[in-house]
């Protein structure tokens, strides 16, 4: 058992007489849209955060809205836990299944309904991929601008519940910056309009709420987003260092001279050996550290912007900095960044991908710390992240079918985010807590912002059906955890129920 799975979620939810809800669920949809059969629930026991397994009860594949409220409807009254699943890429345990519970699999709602070019905007279902957006927007010169290393095969609904981000995301944002409207289900069926196709609309922002909330709010049946137009000019420079440090001081210098790069990333050397072989991205790979340094916009702002970088890291330290020569080098750069993760995998059996965000002034502290805590845990650390805002991508490097390794990759895991808030950071950037995190949630806020949490999620979910024991921990937990943020592990009146 993993140190971070707790075993009460399902233990706290009712029996369910499982043949009884088979049949009320055949009145809904086709049976062959409703997985029973040990072999094949077996696929859908984890989503990208695969060292967690759980085998759901049920899976329904629906493709109608019709189909989803009946599911919801249903399972409310049988008091039913639900789980929404996208693509299943997420990378913290969000979309976990539950032994007593129904995975909702929304992959099959996946066309783009509208491309408004005059409007910029593009009206989606939530199974449709991250990247499908910008490729039916490009015959407009558009394009979707989150950029999630997985647009490959991430879904926008996912997108949406967890907030992601991106290599692009210190310019143009996450996904709650570019998102106008989702229509969503509640537990009981309700159809709910979040936001408005217009800029801004009145009363309370809704949708901002929504945005990041993992499925434990409503289900999303559509997505309106923005679309931008595609930059005249895109140019990347590629900086080496002789350490991380310097690297990520260069990070602060580059901001500090008023430039706002469309994106800036950096990796270590361990990254870089990884990337380089798998991809032969033109990395240096004597570099303790690279940056890769975007700048877009008009012509002659890019190649002012470029002279302008180029010194601030020359006098940063860099004992290298390249200009990509053309658009294919360009886009080898990116490249290797883009397929960091399973080009670390190709290192070792497994990894841990930590996901925690921190001011970037911290950059070049927290990096050493993240070096002292791999030799005393005895595992490889290779870093890839977003420098510009900081949002940090420690690959813990371990092999599970080693006695112990999963352990302390995850021990390791929960000191380097414990750091992330130590220095004024946060345990995410655009992974969501899920049931990776929920530990950590407890030092990150304190009890009066959890009971708030909770309550909010009371007002949406009453019955505290949807996707239970993901991102809000309970007070006992954290009492039990033994890190809450104000209390240090002591709650007043501990034999209270504790939600």
């Amino acid at each position: 058992m993993n140190i971070l799975y707790d075993e009460r979620v399902d233990g706290a939810l009712p029996d369910v007489d499982k043949n009884a809800l088979l049949q009320a669920l055949r009145t809904q949809m086709p049976e062959l849209e409703i997985l029973h059969q040990q072999e094949e629930l077996k696929p859908y026991e984890c989503d990208g955060l695969s060292a967690y397994r759980t085998t759901p009860m049920l899976v329904v594949l629906p493709r109608e809205i019709a189909q989803v409220q009946g599911v919801l409807r249903l399972c409310h009254e049988h008091r039913v836990a639900v789980v929404a699943r996208g693509a299943g890429t997420g990378l913290s345990g969000g979309a976990l299944p539950l032994e007593k519970g129904v995975l909702l699999v929304m992959a099959r709602f996946n066309q783009i309904l509208h491309i408004d070019p005059a409007a910029r905007t593009a009206r989606v279902q939530p199974g449709v991929r991250n990247l499908a957006i910008s490729q039916a927007a490009a015959p407009f010169g558009l394009y979707y601008a989150p950029d999630p290393s997985s647009q490959i095969a991430c879904s926008i609904g996912g997108n949406v519940a967890e907030n992601a981000g991106g290599v692009h995301c210190l310019k143009y944002g996450l996904t709650v910056h570019n998102l106008l409207k989702v229509d969503i289900l509640t537990v009981d069926g309700e159809h709910l309009t979040l936001g408005s196709d217009a800029l801004d609309s009145p009363g309370l922002d809704l949708l901002a709420l929504f945005t990041g909330s993992e499925g434990m709010l409503g289900v999303i049946t559509e997505v309106t987003v923005k679309l931008l137009p595609k930059p005249q000019s895109a140019k990347v420079l590629l900086a080496a260092f002789d350490s991380v440090e310097k690297a990520g001081r260069a990070v602060g210098d580059i901001i500090a001279a008023g430039i706002i790069p469309g994106g800036l990333e950096m990796m270590d050397n361990l990254a870089i050996r990884a990337a380089e072989d798998f991809i032969h991205a033109g990395y240096p790979v004597e570099a303790e550290a690279i940056l890769l340094c975007e700048l877009d916009g008009v012509e002659a702002d890019v190649h002012d912007d470029c002279d302008r970088v180029r010194q601030v890291l020359e006098q940063a330290g860099a004992t290298e900095v390249r200009l990509a020569r053309d658009e294919a080098e360009r886009v080898r750069f990116w490249a290797g960044r883009k397929n960091a993760f399973p080009a670390v995998g190709r290192l070792s059996p497994d990894y841990y991908c930590m996901d925690g965000t921190i001011p970037r002034r911290e950059l070049p502290g927290v990096l050493k710390a993240i070096a002292d805590l791999s030799a005393e845990y005895g595992l490889r650390v290779a870093n890839v992240f977003h420098a510009g805002d900081g949002n940090m991508h420690p690959l813990i490097l371990f092999d599970a079918n080693q006695p112990g390794e999963l352990d302390r990759a995850e021990a390791l895991g929960g000191r380097i985010l414990e750091l992330c808030v130590k220095v004024g950071g946060s345990i995410t950037g655009e992974h969501g807590v899920g049931r990776e995190k929920i530990n950590q949630m407890c030092a990150q806020f304190n009890s009066d912002e959890l009971t708030l949490f909770h309550a909010i999620k009371a007002a949406f979910d009453p019955s505290g059906l949807l996707n239970p024991g993901k991102n809000i921990p309970t007070l006992h937990r954290c009492a039990e955890f033994g890190a809450m943020h104000v209390h240090a592990g002591q709650l007043p009146f501990p034999d209270l129920e504790r939600f």
